[in-house]
Protein backbone atom coordinates (compact mmCIF):
# COMPACT_ATOMS: atom_id res chain seq x y z
CA UNK A 1 0.00 0.00 0.00
CA UNK A 2 1.43 3.58 -0.91
CA UNK A 3 1.42 5.87 1.54
CA UNK A 4 0.10 8.98 1.33
CA UNK A 5 1.29 13.25 2.97
CA UNK A 6 -2.39 12.10 4.54
CA UNK A 7 -1.00 9.15 6.25
CA UNK A 8 1.67 10.58 7.54
CA UNK A 9 -0.01 14.04 8.88
CA UNK A 10 -2.48 11.76 10.72
CA UNK A 11 0.47 9.45 12.19
CA UNK A 12 1.77 12.82 14.09
CA UNK A 13 -1.91 13.89 14.30
CA UNK A 14 -1.43 16.75 12.38
CA UNK A 15 -5.76 18.39 11.68
CA UNK A 16 -5.98 21.73 9.45
CA UNK A 17 -4.41 22.34 6.04
CA UNK A 18 -0.65 22.29 5.78
CA UNK A 19 0.78 24.94 3.75
CA UNK A 20 4.56 25.63 2.97
CA UNK A 21 4.95 28.73 5.83
CA UNK A 22 6.65 28.71 9.38
CA UNK A 23 3.61 28.04 10.86
CA UNK A 24 3.16 24.75 9.48
CA UNK A 25 6.84 24.11 9.47
CA UNK A 26 7.13 24.03 13.71
CA UNK A 27 3.97 22.37 13.81
CA UNK A 28 4.73 19.37 12.05
CA UNK A 29 8.62 19.69 13.62
CA UNK A 30 6.80 19.93 17.14
CA UNK A 31 4.67 16.92 16.60
CA UNK A 32 6.46 14.61 14.53
CA UNK A 33 8.92 14.42 17.58
CA UNK A 34 5.50 13.29 20.17
CA UNK A 35 4.46 10.95 17.73
CA UNK A 36 7.66 8.61 16.51
CA UNK A 37 10.39 8.03 18.51
CA UNK A 38 14.12 8.35 17.87
CA UNK A 39 15.03 4.94 18.40
CA UNK A 40 17.87 2.42 17.22
CA UNK A 41 16.38 -1.02 17.78
CA UNK A 42 16.28 -2.61 14.25
CA UNK A 43 20.25 -1.92 14.74
CA UNK A 44 19.90 -4.33 18.56
CA UNK A 45 18.23 -6.44 16.39
CA UNK A 46 20.04 -7.70 13.26
CA UNK A 47 17.91 -5.75 10.71
CA UNK A 48 19.67 -3.76 7.86
CA UNK A 49 18.64 0.08 8.12
CA UNK A 50 18.66 1.68 4.70
CA UNK A 51 17.59 5.21 2.75
CA UNK A 52 15.12 3.56 0.82
CA UNK A 53 11.86 5.95 1.49
CA UNK A 54 9.32 3.66 0.93
CA UNK A 55 11.13 1.46 3.62
CA UNK A 56 11.25 4.29 5.78
CA UNK A 57 7.75 5.19 5.38
CA UNK A 58 6.31 1.67 6.04
CA UNK A 59 8.24 1.36 9.38
CA UNK A 60 7.91 5.00 10.52
CA UNK A 61 3.99 5.21 9.10
CA UNK A 62 2.62 1.85 8.19
CA UNK A 63 3.96 0.04 11.39
CA UNK A 64 3.92 2.94 13.77
CA UNK A 65 7.86 2.70 14.59
CA UNK A 66 10.34 4.99 15.27
CA UNK A 67 14.03 5.33 13.37
CA UNK A 68 17.03 7.20 14.02
CA UNK A 69 18.56 10.09 12.06
CA UNK A 70 18.42 9.17 8.85
CA UNK A 71 14.44 7.45 8.68
CA UNK A 72 13.36 10.49 10.81
CA UNK A 73 14.89 13.08 8.64
CA UNK A 74 14.21 11.29 5.08
CA UNK A 75 10.67 11.25 6.57
CA UNK A 76 10.43 14.40 7.28
CA UNK A 77 12.04 15.44 4.27
CA UNK A 78 9.72 13.86 1.94
CA UNK A 79 6.80 14.82 4.25
CA UNK A 80 7.77 18.74 3.76
CA UNK A 81 8.29 18.75 -0.05
CA UNK A 82 5.11 17.05 -0.44
CA UNK A 83 3.60 20.08 1.79
CA UNK A 84 5.73 22.71 -0.71
CA UNK A 85 8.43 23.23 0.99
CA UNK A 86 11.93 23.58 -0.29
CA UNK A 87 14.30 21.26 0.98
CA UNK A 88 17.84 20.64 1.22
CA UNK A 89 19.57 17.18 2.86
CA UNK A 90 22.97 18.20 4.34
CA UNK A 91 25.57 16.02 5.63
CA UNK A 92 25.98 16.32 9.41
CA UNK A 93 28.97 15.45 11.17
CA UNK A 94 28.80 14.26 15.01
CA UNK A 95 31.76 15.59 17.02
CA UNK A 96 33.44 16.25 14.14
CA UNK A 97 35.63 18.72 16.26
CA UNK A 98 37.12 16.06 18.44
CA UNK A 99 36.63 12.90 15.62
CA UNK A 100 37.11 14.77 12.27
CA UNK A 101 36.06 14.71 9.02
CA UNK A 102 35.09 10.72 9.42
CA UNK A 103 32.72 12.10 10.82
CA UNK A 104 30.91 13.74 8.20
CA UNK A 105 27.85 11.87 7.25
CA UNK A 106 27.34 10.37 10.09
CA UNK A 107 24.11 12.56 10.72
CA UNK A 108 21.38 13.78 8.15
CA UNK A 109 20.17 17.25 8.76
CA UNK A 110 17.39 19.12 6.84
CA UNK A 111 17.65 23.30 5.75
CA UNK A 112 14.35 24.36 4.52
CA UNK A 113 14.33 27.62 2.77
CA UNK A 114 11.42 29.95 3.75
CA UNK A 115 12.36 34.15 4.52
CA UNK A 116 16.19 32.74 5.11
CA UNK A 117 17.82 28.88 5.81
CA UNK A 118 16.50 27.25 8.50
CA UNK A 119 17.24 24.39 10.56
CA UNK A 120 14.74 21.29 10.57
CA UNK A 121 16.18 18.13 12.53
CA UNK A 122 13.77 15.95 13.87
CA UNK A 123 16.59 12.64 13.56
CA UNK A 124 18.80 13.50 16.39
CA UNK A 125 16.46 12.60 19.59
CA UNK A 126 17.05 15.04 22.37
CA UNK A 127 17.82 17.87 19.56
CA UNK A 128 15.83 20.98 18.56
CA UNK A 129 12.60 20.83 19.20
CA UNK A 130 11.21 22.62 16.30
CA UNK A 131 12.90 24.66 13.24
CA UNK A 132 15.34 27.65 13.84
CA UNK A 133 17.08 30.20 11.26
CA UNK A 134 20.26 29.40 10.80
CA UNK A 135 22.24 32.55 12.77
CA UNK A 136 24.46 32.32 15.32
CA UNK A 137 23.69 32.74 18.69
CA UNK A 138 21.61 30.75 21.70
CA UNK A 139 18.73 30.23 22.15
CA UNK A 140 15.96 28.72 24.41
CA UNK A 141 13.40 25.85 23.47
CA UNK A 142 10.83 24.55 25.94
CA UNK A 143 13.20 24.13 28.60
CA UNK A 144 16.22 23.37 26.96
CA UNK A 145 19.12 26.05 25.80
CA UNK A 146 20.84 25.43 22.42
CA UNK A 147 23.51 27.14 19.95
CA UNK A 148 24.29 27.67 16.42
CA UNK A 149 28.12 28.49 15.99
CA UNK A 150 29.20 29.52 12.72
CA UNK A 151 32.93 28.14 11.80
CA UNK A 152 35.80 28.69 9.09
CA UNK A 153 35.16 27.43 5.75
CA UNK A 154 31.44 27.50 5.54
CA UNK A 155 30.68 25.49 8.55
CA UNK A 156 27.85 25.50 10.70
CA UNK A 157 28.07 23.55 14.65
CA UNK A 158 24.87 23.12 17.17
CA UNK A 159 25.54 22.62 19.95
CA UNK A 160 22.87 20.40 21.60
CA UNK A 161 21.43 21.20 25.01
CA UNK A 162 23.54 19.81 27.79
CA UNK A 163 21.19 16.75 28.73
CA UNK A 164 22.02 15.15 25.28
CA UNK A 165 23.49 12.29 24.68
CA UNK A 166 26.26 14.23 21.78
CA UNK A 167 26.96 17.55 22.29
CA UNK A 168 26.81 18.77 18.86
CA UNK A 169 27.33 18.33 15.25
CA UNK A 170 28.71 20.34 12.41
CA UNK A 171 26.85 21.09 8.77
CA UNK A 172 27.32 22.60 5.91
CA UNK A 173 24.49 24.42 3.66
CA UNK A 174 25.44 22.20 0.57
CA UNK A 175 23.79 18.66 -0.68
CA UNK A 176 24.59 15.68 0.84
CA UNK A 177 25.95 13.20 -1.30
CA UNK A 178 23.91 9.96 -1.28
CA UNK A 179 26.83 8.01 -1.52
CA UNK A 180 28.39 9.20 2.07
CA UNK A 181 25.28 9.45 3.92
CA UNK A 182 24.47 5.36 2.53
CA UNK A 183 28.78 4.38 3.37
CA UNK A 184 28.29 6.45 6.96
CA UNK A 185 24.59 4.92 7.31
CA UNK A 186 26.23 1.32 7.07
CA UNK A 187 29.05 2.10 9.52
CA UNK A 188 26.88 3.28 12.53
CA UNK A 189 24.61 -0.14 11.94
CA UNK A 190 27.76 -2.36 11.36
CA UNK A 191 30.93 -1.08 13.14
CA UNK A 192 31.96 -2.46 16.85
CA UNK A 193 32.77 1.42 17.66
CA UNK A 194 29.44 2.76 16.89
CA UNK A 195 27.79 3.70 20.06
CA UNK A 196 24.41 2.52 17.99
CA UNK A 197 25.82 -1.50 17.74
CA UNK A 198 27.33 -1.20 21.69
CA UNK A 199 23.83 0.03 23.03
CA UNK A 200 20.38 0.79 22.80
CA UNK A 201 18.83 4.26 22.56
CA UNK A 202 15.39 5.98 22.24
CA UNK A 203 14.12 9.18 22.53
CA UNK A 204 11.35 11.39 22.73
CA UNK A 205 10.17 14.46 23.66
CA UNK A 206 6.81 14.71 25.01
CA UNK A 207 5.08 17.28 27.08
CA UNK A 208 8.25 19.53 27.86
CA UNK A 209 9.17 16.38 29.10
CA UNK A 210 12.73 14.73 27.29
CA UNK A 211 12.37 10.77 27.53
CA UNK A 212 15.85 8.58 26.77
CA UNK A 213 16.10 5.60 27.17
CA UNK A 214 19.74 3.93 26.95
CA UNK A 215 20.48 0.56 27.64
CA UNK A 216 18.29 -0.27 30.58
CA UNK A 217 18.33 3.07 32.03
CA UNK A 218 15.42 5.29 31.38
CA UNK A 219 15.78 8.63 32.21
CA UNK A 220 13.21 11.69 32.06
CA UNK A 221 14.29 15.57 32.27
CA UNK A 222 11.79 18.22 32.74
CA UNK A 223 12.73 22.09 33.86
CA UNK A 224 16.34 20.65 33.47
CA UNK A 225 16.11 18.18 36.69
CA UNK A 226 16.83 14.18 34.89
CA UNK A 227 14.59 11.60 36.87
CA UNK A 228 16.59 7.77 36.31
CA UNK A 229 15.52 4.34 36.94
CA UNK A 230 17.22 0.92 36.02
CA UNK A 231 14.88 -1.18 34.02
CA UNK A 232 14.99 -4.80 35.98
CA UNK A 233 13.28 -7.09 33.48
CA UNK A 234 12.28 -7.55 29.53
CA UNK A 235 8.56 -8.16 30.53
CA UNK A 236 9.60 -4.29 31.74
CA UNK A 237 11.36 -3.23 29.06
CA UNK A 238 9.07 -3.94 26.42
CA UNK A 239 6.17 -2.38 28.65
CA UNK A 240 8.52 0.77 29.11
CA UNK A 241 9.25 0.36 25.18
CA UNK A 242 5.51 0.45 24.41
CA UNK A 243 4.29 3.08 27.59
CA UNK A 244 7.14 6.16 26.94
CA UNK A 245 7.95 5.58 22.99
CA UNK A 246 4.72 3.75 21.73
CA UNK A 247 6.70 1.20 20.35
CA UNK A 248 5.96 -2.18 19.94
CA UNK A 249 8.61 -4.57 19.92
CA UNK A 250 9.27 -8.41 21.75
CA UNK A 251 12.38 -8.01 23.79
CA UNK A 252 13.73 -12.15 23.96
CA UNK A 253 16.50 -13.58 25.87
CA UNK A 254 18.80 -12.49 23.62
CA UNK A 255 18.14 -8.98 23.17
CA UNK A 256 17.69 -8.62 27.06
CA UNK A 257 20.99 -10.62 27.49
CA UNK A 258 22.71 -8.25 25.39
CA UNK A 259 21.21 -5.31 26.82
CA UNK A 260 22.14 -6.24 30.39
CA UNK A 261 26.06 -7.17 29.28
CA UNK A 262 25.98 -3.34 27.84
CA UNK A 263 24.93 -2.20 31.44
CA UNK A 264 27.28 -4.24 33.44
CA UNK A 265 29.95 -2.42 31.52
CA UNK A 266 28.26 0.98 32.09
CA UNK A 267 28.41 0.48 35.71
CA UNK A 268 32.21 -0.45 35.28
CA UNK A 269 33.11 2.61 33.64
CA UNK A 270 30.97 4.88 35.77
CA UNK A 271 32.82 3.49 39.21
CA UNK A 272 36.11 3.84 37.25
CA UNK A 273 35.73 7.57 36.56
CA UNK A 274 34.41 8.04 40.13
CA UNK A 275 37.49 6.57 41.52
CA UNK A 276 40.10 8.33 39.10
CA UNK A 277 38.18 11.46 40.55
CA UNK A 278 38.59 9.94 44.00
CA UNK A 279 42.49 10.02 42.95
CA UNK A 280 43.02 13.05 41.37
CA UNK A 281 40.99 15.29 43.88
CA UNK A 282 42.94 17.36 45.90
CA UNK A 283 43.55 15.93 49.74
Amino acid sequence: MKITLRDYLGRIGFQGVPRSDLATLRQIHRQHLAAIPYENLDVQLGRTVGLELDDQLAKLVGSRRGGWCYEMNGVMAWALEEVGFRVMRLAGAVARGTLGDRQIGTHLVLCVQLDGPYLVDVGFGDGLIEPVPIVAGTFQQDDFEFRLEQLEAGWWRFHNQPHGGAPNFDFKLEVAPHARLADRCTWLQTSPESGFVQNVVCQRYVDRELRILRGRVMKRIRQGRPETQTIDSPIAYEQTLADEFGIAVSVDERLWQRISARHVLWLQSQSNAMSEATLSSPR
